[in-house]
């Protein structure tokens, strides 16, 4: 069965996906078979009267197109809202058996999964369970993605206290520091590598220029 990390962030607008796609990436160039799952998205747009989640559409394509869009992403719902509330909008309500069974082709066809999940460890994905909860169950090594910004040096540690203390701990593979925005006037986007890389003790495996790639090689079929 295939190995693979869950793509977790510090909160929303990180970059999660953007992180997961140089990772999809550099796994293909590996010569990996490459697996993609986000168990539920909401936000979604309609197109040709689908509910689309453009980030499932991004990691599906960087993946190079493995199995089918609805694979990638089975349950989708339009509302900008946590999933179980986008769903309630919708007059649905998110599947949470499907959350978990909808990894099982990925496991089963792949070398290696990349699982991203919606928000960070503790936002709600349906009415009874947190991204923390697929996470533990699932069992890949989680990447932390945080925002290369003022205040990412206590949303990281927070973000890392909670894998650790969550049940009996969740495996972090280590920290990516990305930059998801440009901004002008905020020194600490020229510390917060140096910082993150002394304070957290899972490693901060690489950072993020805007729109740029990681800052150098690491090994993601071998994180543990």
């Amino acid at each position: 069965m295939a190995t693979g990390l869950f793509i977790t962030g510090t909160g929303t607008g990180v970059g999660k996906t953007y992180v997961a796609i140089l990772i999809a990436r550099a796994l293909r160039e590996a010569g990996a078979r490459v697996g993609v799952f986000k168990p539920v998205a909401s936000g979604c747009e309609e197109q040709a009267g689908e509910l689309v989640s453009p980030d499932a559409l991004a990691l599906w394509q960087a993946a190079g197109q493995p199995g089918t869009l609805d694979q990638v992403c089975p349950q989708r719902f339009a509302a900008p809202l946590a999933p179980h509330l986008s769903a309630r909008a919708d007059g649905r309500r998110v599947n949470a058996q499907q959350l978990r069974t909808g990894l099982d082709y990925w496991r089963n066809e792949f070398d290696f999964v990349l699982v991203e999940g919606a928000g960070g460890l503790m936002s709600p994905i349906s009415d009874d369970d947190y991204n923390a909860d697929l996470a533990e169950e699932f069992g890949f090594p989680l990447v932390v993605v945080a925002a290369n910004e003022l205040g990412t040096i206590n949303a990281t540690l927070q973000t890392l206290i909670t894998a650790a203390t969550y049940r009996e701990g969740l495996n972090v593979a280590g920290v990516v520091l990305n930059l998801p925005r440009l901004l002008s006037g905020d020194p600490s986007v020229d510390s917060n590598a140096d910082e993150l890389a002394r304070r957290c003790m899972p490693p901060l495996l690489a950072v993020v220029e805007h729109g740029g790639g990681f800052d150098r090689p690491v090994d993601w079929q071998h994180l543990t």
